[in-house]
């Protein structure tokens, strides 16, 4: 047999890992940063940028794109190469996709705090950045598939599967939920409204935790874990099944975001199915992942690495049946808005992918640098103190969520809400918010000795930039092959094959959503938003105020009664984007304009959202919203209002023919009206502040409703 010998280059792992750890401090810093200003809600000092709304979808993103992401690109350029017994394809592809998501990274870094984003959930960045990422992603593919086809091995091991699934997925969502039509440079609108950008978007928001926080860190663990251990994976049947079934079903689970929504019941039930369904292969996956390491049960005892794994693997498992579990209506009744989502998703972070990839760098970075880890014990304590963070964090929030929810709907005897004001279940929760934080900062502590660890460790070899190893020139065909051995040695088939079954529920879910008009009742007293509430709401976004405040209000007796009648889907057809919500710190404001709740029975004068966007806690000392004085201040930038005003019209807003014309005049007169108002209440401001937009559209929400009452 003629060998063939040849080299992997180490530079781009290398790369990536010192990327990984660099944004893992970066984003769990802001994450810390969110937490404490949510028990000290002045700690902004009204600075713009510092705002808990403006932070909070930056933690995100650093979290999943520059954290985890970097961390699956450290795994993928080191993994595939051996896996294939071939050197990548192109290193020029592999720099570009590297100093590109770097870029990317920078770019939603500068932008995000400025408030520059679409709201949509892990969707933020604005287009150019979207469009940069959809290249950066383009040139990763290029590279992978191939070196995929370039192997010098004929079948491709589990781990390639699970990279392969996740390039196709996330290109197919990123690109659908990120059809948009520009306004300028900066800004843009979705081509979807109301109840079916909901759709997309969760179809998009729900995969990419499937796609992007799963699908590649369980071709790390298949890995991973057998590297370490030294244990081949406890079953190659096992993991055909978790694949095939696991991206199949996954799919579909989006809609589970949008229970009692005004999704119509046939896609909330779809959602629900799938999502029970998930079990099997994601348990499936469990324990594939930990019988792998049966016989090496005292290897983890000893083995930081070991232990962090099966952390990892077990808080998958945990994830895993927690989320179909909060997909059955009668337990998302409960769950929805509440924080019990923020401990389930930290659970699946900081347990499942932090934790994997923590333990792939203290094993990686020693063989990269030639070297042996700097101090097993210090990794030791590492993972104790990231476990007890976790915990710290994550079950205080599960309390604060059960007890939110209990709070929103409980009665008295006489029939009455026993809470009327939102911001008495808000109060109660607060012990909860500051262990989290105690938590969180728990977590950070054991990063940084992360950190120190591997520099340490770094410091103390000298860097493999390249390895060499030999194997085959070529690889022969096998006769009877079973079906799935002969499609592992077709990779594009494969691919193809893995595109299809991902395809399938996406079609079937959105395509009816915008075939049959049935499933978005018109109603006839919803209109467009004047110019002003268009930019009113554009400033709402930039604040990120919906990640506080839902406008979904659910059919339930206690929401109704709370809130007002419940949403309906012709209320949002003019929507672009949607604004449903996740969470609840604040009250539902579907209904701020009307207030028809039993509670809220009056109108908020233009006064009192004056006086509460500036300073909340004047208004309320337990308040832990934050401030906005800069909104009072700041002039309105109408420069792209015709712009704006064409480009709705052009994704289906009804205004009339040149209406950008005279748009900005009726701005003028409704800013005015406005301003008056506030003067006459001793308020002085000027017409062109952007609080004036801002509380005109607060203004407008529920009104169109309720027109012929």
């Amino acid at each position: 047999m003629n060998l063939e010998k040849f080299t992997y280059d180490n530079r781009l792992s290398k790369m990536f890992m010192f990327a990984t750890i660099l944004w893992g401090v970066v984003g769990m810093l802001v994450g810390l940063t969110a937490a404490f200003e949510l028990i000290f809600p002045t700690m902004s000092g009204g600075i713009s940028w510092l705002s808990f709304g403006r932070l909070r979808p930056l933690h995100t993103n650093a979290a999943i794109f520059a954290f985890v992401g970097n961390g699956i690109f450290t795994a993928i350029y080191y993994s595939t190469p051996r896996l294939l017994k071939t050197p990548m394809y192109s290193k020029l592809l592999g720099n570009i996709h590297f100093w590109g998501w770097q870029l990317i990274i920078v770019a939603a870094a500068l932008t995000l705090p400025l408030g520059l984003t679409q709201s949509k959930e892990y969707a933020e960045l604005i287009w150019p950045i979207d469009l940069a990422v959809v290249v950066v992603w383009v040139v990763f593919g290029i590279n992978l598939i191939w070196t995929i086809l370039n192997r010098r091995i004929k079948h491709i091991y589990v781990s390639i599967w699970f990279y392969i699934a996740t390039w196709v997925t996330v290109a197919v969502l990123y690109i659908v939920n990120n059809l948009q039509i520009p306004t300028s440079l900066l800004h843009s609108y979705p081509i979807y409204a109301g109840i079916q950008d909901a759709l997309v978007q969760w179809w998009y928001g729900h995969n990419a935790v499937a796609f992007f926080l799963t699908t590649p860190v369980l071709g790390m663990m298949y890995y991973f874990i057998p590297k370490v251990s030294n244990r081949p994976v406890y079953s190659y049947k096992l993991s055909i099944i978790h694949f095939w079934a696991l991206i199949f079903l996954y799919i579909w689970a989006g809609p589970h975001h949008l229970l009692y929504s005004s999704l119509p019941d046939w896609a909330q039930a779809l959602g629900v199915v799938f999502s029970i369904m998930l079990i099997a292969p994601s348990w499936g996956g469990m324990i594939n992942g930990l019988l792998t390491l049966r016989g090496a049960w005292d290897k983890v005892r000893e083995d930081p690495v070991l232990k962090m794994f099966v952390v990892a693997v077990t808080a998958y498992g945990m994830s895993t049946f927690e989320g179909p579990m909060l997909s059955l209506k009668s337990v998302n009744a409960l769950s929805h808005f509440t924080d019990w989502t923020i401990a389930h998703v930290h659970i699946g972070t900081l347990g499942w992918n932090a934790m994997m990839t923590f333990g792939m760098i203290y094993w990686l970075a020693p063989k990269l640098f030639k070297t042996k880890i700097y101090s097993v014990k210090l990794a030791n304590v590492h993972f104790w103190v990231a476990t007890l963070g976790m915990l710290f964090f994550s079950i205080p929030l599960y309390f604060a969520g059960f007890t939110q929810s209990l709070m929103w709907k409980e009665f008295t005897t006489d029939g009455l809400l026993t809470y009327p004001d939102f911001l008495e279940t808000v109060t109660q929760i607060m012990p909860m918010y500051y262990l989290r934080a105690f938590g969180g900062t728990l977590y950070f502590i054991g990063t940084l000795l992360f950190v120190y660890n591997i520099i340490k460790t770094v410091k103390s070899g000298s860097f493999l930039a390249t390895e060499e190893d030999e194997a085959p020139a070529s690889f022969k065909s096998h006769e009877n092959e079973g079906w799935h051995r002969k499609l592992e040695g077709r990779p594009v088939q494969f691919t193809i094959a893995a595109l299809v079954v991902i395809l399938i529920g996406g079609l079937i879910e959105i395509v009816p959503m915008y075939l049959v008009k049935s499933n978005v009742k018109t109603i006839s007293s919803v209109q467009p938003y004047s110019p002003l509430e268009v930019e009113g709401r554009d400033i709402y976004i930039r604040e990120g105020c919906y990640l506080c405040h839902s406008q979904m209000i659910r059919p339930f007796r206690s929401e109704v009664a709370r809130y007002g009648e419940y949403s309906k889907s012709g209320e949002s057809v003019y929507d672009h984007p949607f604004l449903f919500g996740s969470k609840r710190t604040g009250p539902d404001l579907a209904r701020e304009g009307v207030n028809d709740g039993v509670v809220n029975s009056y109108r908020k004068p233009n006064s009192w959202h004056f006086n509460h966007l500036v300073d909340p806690q004047k208004m309320n000392t337990a308040s832990i919203m934050p401030q906005y004085p800069y909104l009072a201040e700041n002039a309105l930038d109408v420069s792209i209002l015709e712009s704006k005003i064409s480009t709705l019209r052009r994704v289906g807003v009804p205004y009339p023919e040149g209406y950008e014309d005279s748009a900005l005049a009726d701005l003028a007169a409704q800013a005015k009206k406005i301003g008056d108002d506030l003067r006459s209440s001793g308020i002085n401001v000027d017409d062109e502040a952007e609080i004036i937009a801002l509380i005109a559209y607060l203004q407008r929400l529920g009104t169109d409703l309720y027109k012929d009452k």
